[in-house]
């Protein structure tokens, strides 16, 4: 558990950042990488494999966590990818 939630504030970390970037195009690119990468991460410490469908089954609260918080981390970097390149 120890671990999830380290990789929950690592996500949240990056979705901070990724607000904050003025890069256009490229930065929601980068951004929705480093967004994966920490999902993943937060996958593998609830013990789950990300991308592995559960074809239905009770979606646990770990994945739920980690989905939250992957869909916040990704509208970050809509406004990342729409801010001006300047």
């Amino acid at each position: 558990m120890k671990g999830f939630v380290k990789s929950l504030l690592l996500l949240a970390v990056l979705a901070a950042a990724c607000h904050a970037t003025r890069a256009g195009p490229l930065a929601y690119g980068i951004c929705q990488s480093g967004c994966n990468s920490v999902a993943v991460a937060c996958y593998k410490a609830g013990g789950f494999i990300f991308g592995v469908p559960t074809w239905g089954a009770a979606v646990p609260a770990t994945i739920g966590g980690c989905n939250a918080a992957l869909g916040k981390c990704m509208a970050a970097c809509v406004a990342a990818g729409a801010s001006p390149t300047a």
